[in-house]
């Protein structure tokens, strides 16, 4: 068994909502979007407030991801443009305790979250994942959901150190030995 550290990714080591920033990128350049709007920012809300189940979370998301992100086509340049805007939203505190070994366990979307990870070089992450073609999750890395994936994935790792932003990782902390909240560069021990 190796121990770890593990963290969340919105609002712990990035400053903000990936996908809500991801959103509204797109609002400033495809006016497609903005019938989806009040929409998402009910679901931000139940998110902010901890009102989701994990399949209540993918029913909210259906109509959009299904509606709207599977005619995007291809998004990669769009991902790395986004990244130049946003990368500098990385709280700095995470460089001076990052390890090799870090996992990152995030409910972002994979396809958002590859680049960077990979421009921060971490190795070990997992995000959601969606079909590109149905729209559909394929996986979903939220509430309870996101131990599942972690043990599948990492079946070898102990959470030594867990870092978050919210409790709605109440079941990733049940696991780790030790669990930091995450609030702006404000780390309190809470475990």
């Amino acid at each position: 068994m190796v121990n770890v550290n593990v963290y969340d990714f919105d609002n712990t080591i990035y400053n903000g909502e990936t996908l809500v920033d991801f959103i509204l990128y797109y609002v400033k350049r495809d006016v497609k979007i903005w019938k989806y709007i009040p929409k998402l920012i009910v679901i931000a809300i139940k998110d902010a407030f901890h009102l989701f189940t994990v399949q209540e979370a993918i029913e909210a998301y259906a109509s959009f991801l299904e509606g709207y992100y599977v005619n995007m086509g291809d998004l990669s340049e769009s991902v790395v443009d986004f990244w130049n805007r946003n990368e500098k939203k990385i709280k700095p505190w995470y460089e001076e305790v990052r390890k090799e070994s870090d996992i990152v366990v995030s409910g972002t979307t994979d396809f958002i979250l590859d680049e960077i990870m990979k421009r921060m070089n971490i190795k070990n992450h997992v995000g959601s994942s969606i079909d590109k073609n149905t729209g559909k999750f394929t996986r979903l890395c939220f509430l309870e959901n996101k131990v599942k994936v972690f043990n599948e994935l990492y079946p070898n790792a102990h959470i030594e150190n867990f870092y978050t932003d919210s409790m709605n990782d109440k079941p990733m902390m049940e696991i780790a030995d030790h669990v930091y909240l995450v609030k702006g560069d404000k780390i309190t021990k809470i475990k």
